[in-house]
């Protein structure tokens, strides 16, 4: 039983690698998703400011030629008082003259408060325009990085994998049905180690019994509890005590 144990650990240890490495590879993909999803919001906040920017400008540009406008009617307005033929006209000219005077004033405060807006506005858009070039530089770097990595994992895998079936060959014929069955439902979950009186992947009390199966090395010794294979640390193996 040293023996299955042994190589049982190592099986275990190469379905472990297997199963992080895989992981590794499934991460790389969402973190790029991240990255891009930052980006399309980055970006999606840039365009809505600079339509904040042009809407303002349009918007003060229309004000500026109500102003001139109101400016021109005022120039007029100021003729015909110099003409007007009673004090009852003179009267009314200088009253509309005033009343657009102060529209004119008002309108002046408003194109001056649309600038300091677009001013900010303006801002705010160098302020994306950076995050922007910052996101697609953080995006590049990750998905370089992935690109590497994915290289790299890709090598480790295949070499765990080649590892790992012919480890298996060396299986005793009635454990290798159990195993692989085991395995094809539960991937690297499959087995778990003897942690003191536990079993190392539900945490449940192994048995005097099952433990002494373990010892004896009957046959596929399973977790009563969650139906792992089971196998002895190295220190618990016969020849090495309890």
């Amino acid at each position: 039983m040293a023996e299955t144990g042994a190589l049982l650990r190592d099986l275990h240890r190469m379905h472990q690698q297997l199963e992080e490495l895989r992981q590794r590879f499934e991460r790389g993909p969402r973190q790029v998703k991240v990255r891009e999803a930052n980006v399309a919001k980055v970006e999606a906040e840039l365009n809505h400011t600079k339509a904040d920017v042009k809407a303002a400008k349009i918007a003060n540009d229309q004000k500026q030629l109500q102003l001139k406008s109101g400016e021109s009617k005022i120039a007029d307005l100021r003729v015909k008082l110099n003409q007007a033929n009673s004090n009852r006209e003179y009267q009314a000219f200088k009253d509309q003259i005033a009343a657009d005077e102060m529209a004119g004033s008002v309108l002046a405060d408003e194109i001056l408060e649309g600038m300091e807006r677009i001013e900010a506005l303006q801002k705010i858009v160098v302020e994306n325009e950076q995050k922007l070039a910052k996101a697609k530089e953080e995006l590049g770097k990750s998905q370089a990085q992935v690109r590497d990595q994915g290289d790299l994992i890709a090598g480790d895998v295949t070499r765990i994998e080649a590892e790992l079936k012919q480890a298996e060959t060396n299986l005793p014929s009635d454990f290798a049905e159990a195993y692989r069955r085991m395995v094809r439902g539960r991937g690297a979950d499959a087995l778990a180690q003897v942690e003191g009186e536990h079993c190392g992947g539900c945490n449940q009390v192994i048995t005097p019994n099952v433990f002494n199966n373990l010892l004896l090395g009957k046959t596929v010794i399973s977790c009563q509890t969650c139906g792992r294979i089971l196998y002895l640390p190295e220190d618990r193996t016969p020849g090495r005590g309890k």
